[in-house]
This record gives C-alpha cells, structure tokens and sequence, in this order.
C-alpha cells in the first residue's frame, strides 16, 4: 500500500504510517506519515526560511499564476478527489462534489485578489509623506478539520498565499488522503519555492501544539470546537501570534408565521443534516411561531424520515457516516440523554447494524433554552423545536447561547426578515436559506464562535500587517544649493 508522505521543504518525508479508515465501511481507505512534533519543527523551519530568504512575498504576479494554474490542475480532478472525499469522510457524493468545486472557487478568488492588496499615501503637511502598506504577516499555520477538509483549506491557504505568506499545514487525521490528493498540483509545480507550503500530519496534538507556541509562527488559522480554539489562545498568548479562529455554533433557523411550513420543513432537514449534522452551521434549533408549532412538528418530522442514511457513494443517500464509530457512539450518547429530559420526542434516532458509523436523525421538542442539548454543539444529526409568540420572543431565545456563528429566518415578509437579521447576533444571517457559503462573501463568529473572518476581501486581514512609513522632508546642511 502507497503511504502518502508529509511534504517539508519542497520534498517528500517518510515516517510510520497510520491508516485512514472508511467511517462507512471500516474498511482501509489508505496510509499516510504519521508525525508530530519533529516534522512541526521541521515545517515550521523551512517556512520560516522560505519567507525569510525568497522572492515569494514580493511576487504577486507569481502568487498569482501558481494558484491559478492549481485551480485548473484540479478541474479535471472533481469527480476523484470528490469519491476519494467520501470514502475518507463519509458524506454524500454530492456534498463532496460540490465542496470540492467550491474550494476551486476559493482559489480562483484569492488568485485574483493576488495582484490587488493596495495601501495608501497621505500628505499630512507639506512635504511630508506618510505611506501605509499591507504587507504579508509572515508564517501562517493553518490547521484543517476533518469535517469539510476542501474548503475550510481553500479558505485559508488562499489567502495565506494570495497576501504573500509561507504556510505550515496540519491536514486532520481523518482526512489526510484527501488534503494531499488536493495539494498535489500545488506542491509538484516547479515554480513555487521550497518551504512556501509544507504539510505534516499526525494522530496526535504534539505538532500543533508547537505550531501555536512557536516563536516562528506568526498566525494560526484554525477552524473546531470552541474548546480547542480556547486552547490555542492560551498556548499563543506567550507569542501574541495573530488568530483567525472559526469555532463552534448553534444556529437556530426562526420561522415566522407567515411562511409556508410545508415548504421550508425539508430545507431545514436538509440544513441540520448537511455532513451528518457536522457542520458548525448547520441548523439545530428550529424556532417556529406557536400558530405553526404543530404543522412543523409533523412535517419536520416526515422530513427527516424521509432522508436516506447510508453509503456516500450511493446516489440515493442523503445522509452518510459519522466520522467514526467513536464520534457517533459519543453524540448518541448525548442525544439519550437529551430524549429523556426533552418535553416531546418527535423522532428518536438510532444506530444501525453494520461496520459503519451511522445515526439516523433525532426530533425532539423542547421550550426550555438553559437545557445542555440546547446549548451544547452536539455535532451529529439532532435538532430541536421550540415555540415563540412574538418577535421579540425569537430573538432572545436565539440569542441566549454563547455561540454567534450563523442563524435563518424564513419568512414571506422582507421587512420582517431583514429586522430578524439586525437583531440576530450572528455572523452570518440568512433569509429565506440556510448553509450558504461562498467565497466572495466573508463568514465568522461573534461570541465564542471565534474571531477573525474567513471567505472575502477581509479575509486577506487576518494574513496581513499594517505598516506606517513616515518619509520627513530632506535635511539640507548649510551653504548647501536647494535645487
């Protein structure tokens, strides 16, 4: 069996391998170098020189074309690397198709943005030049999760090399594979200098706990769990590295009066099952006005019957594999307990008998907002109801939660959905949809949901410094001529 290697310094390295794991199978999808805090300190190294020593932050032309140039290298390359996807991660073909399209998307923006990172000149007084330039930060770390391994890569690395950054990348374990297959293009062009991507990976935490307290990382993006992204905080605080952290959610999707239940209950089953309930967008809470509560428990309920669980790579599946047999028995577990203190189980879902890590969808209805499965990310398919009377109603119950990364509301009535919106404190706030992303629209979180943003022009900030030049008029000597 082929093992797929770290990349450090523009070359392949070898260590003892790991296996990657099909979580719909069992079965042995392949092998990659499993590292840890050496080959960190290894990557960390040639980055570091990379940034230091070579033309590449000066050569945006060059950014450019490179990742133009890898974006059309893996056009050509949807359909493989979308089944190689889901062997590694378990979702439907189809989501891993169109994951794999948008992360192309991703970096064909930032390669366009590559050429365009301008500052500015005052003349404060006469005479006096004061130049701001927007230079790249340095050394980004940008560590991958396993739950969307495209395009929550795209979306950093894009920006990391479009601003003239060296990177280190930390591929999660679970989708090591599909990372490298997606790299491929980019690490084997001749054009780009050694050391300005590096890719380790590891089954453990040593190498990425030495990318958020090394002195030679200037800034760490990471998207997960709200605790891991505290973790990093504390382990980069020494440093003050930049962060750009996109962690955990508990978007609730508000369903005023007006809208059509029938309609919007399958596009809210779509919407918390997207990747099996393991994206931090996907809708949680459905908040339903009371004259509706009814009418939405019976047709979310059918919903949800109605999505298949099973294989990715069946095109009649809708939903596919937990990551793992460990992350599935962990979030059935917590749906138990949430069936037995929720007011009504409307749906109870279960594991089903085979190798594969499956969970069909849970249903549950519930009023009280302090209860832990309606604050708690729980990161499979389960979603609650709840009822409001007014306005008002819903946009406490959707704001009493530490988290503020997205939210929906569904109505027929704009003004109504735009006044949701401003008084939803959330990053990103949709009407009338919900889990859409892209790249030329930025994504993040208030609250414990993270800091910095991804996707966008602002984007290119978190990978990027300021700097000042002050340029003072000439100090001409005495008897000197002034010309």
């Amino acid at each position: 069996m082929n093992v797929t290697p770290h990349w450090i310094d523009g070359a392949a390295v070898y260590t003892a391998p790991a296996d990657s794991l099909d979580p719909a199978t069992g079965a042995i999808t392949g092998a990659f170098a499993n590292g840890g805090a050496p080959e960190a300190k290894a990557a960390i190294a040639a980055a570091r020189g990379a940034f230091d020593t070579s033309d590449w932050p000066m050569a945006p032309r060059l950014r450019q074309r490179i990742m133009l140039d890898w974006a059309a290298a893996l056009a050509p390359r949807v359909d493989s690397l979308a089944e190689l996807l889901t062997r590694e991660n378990g979702k439907v073909i189809a989501q891993a198709r169109g994951e794999v399209l948008g992360a192309i998307s991703e970096i064909e923006y930032y390669a366009g943005l590559a050429r365009h990172i301008p500052g500015h000149v005052l003349e404060p007084e006469p005479g006096v030049l004061s130049t701001v330039l927007r230079e790249p930060i340095g050394v980004a770390a940008i560590i991958v999760p396993w739950n969307a391994p495209a395009v929550l890569l795209a979306r950093g690395i894009g920006p990391a090399l479009a601003a003239g950054c060296t990177t280190v990348i930390k591929p999660a374990a679970q989708t090591v594979l599909f990372n490298a297959a997606f790299l491929d293009p980019l690490l084997h062009d001749p054009r780009l200098p050694a050391g300005v991507v590096n890719v380790f990976a590891e089954t453990g935490h040593d190498g990425a706990r030495l990318l958020a307290s090394s002195p030679d990382i200037d800034m760490i993006c990471f998207t997960g769990s709200t605790a891991v992204g505290k973790d990093i905080m504390r382990s980069a605080a020494d440093t003050m590295k930049k962060l750009s952290l996109e962690l955990g959610g508990k978007s609730c999707a508000i369903v005023l009066a007006d809208a059509d239940i029938d309609a919007v209950a399958p596009k809210l089953a779509a919407a918390a099952t997207i990747i099996t309930g393991q994206q931090c967008t996907a809708a949680r809470r459905v908040l339903v006005h009371r004259s509706k509560l009814d009418a939405m428990k019976r047709a979310l309920t059918r919903a949800l019957q109605a999505l298949t669980v099973g294989n990715g790579l069946d095109a009649a599946s809708r939903i596919g594999p937990l990551i793992d047999p460990t992350s599935r028995d962990r979030v059935a577990a917590m749906i138990d307990r949430a069936c037995n203190e929720a007011d009504d189980v409307l749906l109870r879902g279960r594991s089903l008998e085979g190798a594969g890590a499956f969970l069909t969808p849970t249903l549950v209805h519930h009023q009280d907002t302090s209860a832990f499965f309606m604050q708690q990310e729980i990161f499979g398919p389960f979603v609650t109801i709840e009822s409001f009377e007014t306005e008002a109603e819903a946009v406490a119950r959707a704001n009493d939660t530490i988290f503020g990364l997205s939210a929906s509301v569904w109505t027929n009535d704009g003004a109504a959905g735009l006044r949701m919106a401003r008084a939803l404190r959330n990053g990103t706030v949709w009407i009338n949809a919900h889990n859409t992303l892209f790249a030329e629209a930025e994504t993040g979180g208030y609250r414990q949901s993270g800091i910095g943003r991804l996707h966008g022009y602002d984007a290119l900030a978190d990978f990027t410094e300021l700097k000042h030049i002050y340029q003072a008029p000439g100090v001409v000597g005495r008897g000197e001529a002034r010309g």
